[in-house]
């Protein structure tokens, strides 16, 4: 059996793309289209990921990015009992996606690491087609129940009431989550809850970033998270629209096709 370790370094190199090979926007842009996720290496000053953010997407303001669109994540050591700054601590991060209490959360999510943690802080992912799947599979009730529209608002007195999954009018799903204080539930799927966090759990990926690594991955798709952690751990995020086509979410596997269709906003 692969070791932690193993298994994060297996991720991060299925996944890899070498900024400085040829085409190298192109090949980012198709990946991201079939998997949503895409791991790089090399970014190791701040221009250099607003360098490569910029080329990638049109960058979304943020409440607490700074004037050139990044927003530096680490435990300020003031925020961590707000709800919703947990980022801001050095606590778990339960996945969500970013943006969830908004109308329309960003496509895309560049993460790049600037100093890693002295123990622990490492990104747990997990891919929305594989939990949806897992739902479908296990427990079909509660993936029709998680696509019911406005049964879940996410964020305070300007947040969204939308629900997990949105199946779009073309087929595809996309997913939008919290699990903090800022995410409120209808009756209808609060007794699923469970069985998505189960789900959630059983497709989590580790990835431990060292400093210049990072991933670009489709908010619309996949769910991050961060374990505990100690030291001074520092990364750059960037919140943008793509600059390519990008389908909305993801393509669900063939024995999901047939739920039926709900048209709440993503």
């Amino acid at each position: 059996m692969l070791d932690a370790s193993t298994r994060s370094e297996r991720l991060f190199a299925d996944h890899f793309v070498n900024l400085r090979a040829p085409h190298a926007s192109d090949v980012i842009a198709a990946q991201l289209r079939e998997t949503g996720l895409v791991t790089l290496d090399g970014l190791t000053t701040r221009q250099e990921v607003l360098s490569f953010a910029s080329r990638l997407m049109s960058i979304t303001p943020h409440p607490h990015g700074a004037p050139d669109g990044l927003t530096l994540i680490h435990n300020t050591g003031s925020h961590a009992h707000r709800a919703g700054f947990a980022g801001l601590g050095n606590g778990e991060l339960l996945p969500h996606t970013e943006r969830s209490g908004t109308p329309a959360p960003p496509r895309l999510i560049l993460l790049v690491c600037l100093q890693p943690a002295s123990a622990g802080g490492e990104t747990l992912l997990a891919d929305g087609r594989d939990v949806h799947a897992r739902l479908v599979s296990e427990n079909r009730a509660a993936a029709v129940a998680l696509c019911q529209p406005r049964t879940a608002y996410f964020g305070a007195g300007a947040g969204h009431a939308s629900q997990v999954f949105t199946v779009q009018a073309d087929g595809q799903i996309s997913i939008r989550l919290r699990q903090d204080g800022l995410a409120r539930w209808s009756p209808i799927v609060q007794p699923y809850l469970p069985v998505l966090r189960s789900a959630i759990t059983a497709s989590h990926r580790r990835l431990r970033l060292r400093a210049g690594q990072g991933y670009l991955l489709d908010n619309h798709r996949w769910l991050h998270a961060r374990t505990r952690f100690t030291g001074d751990r520092r990364l750059l995020r960037a919140l943008g629209e793509p600059r390519f086509a990008l389908p909305d979410g993801f393509t669900p596997c063939p024995t999901a096709s047939v739920l039926s269709r709900t048209s709440g906003a993503v």
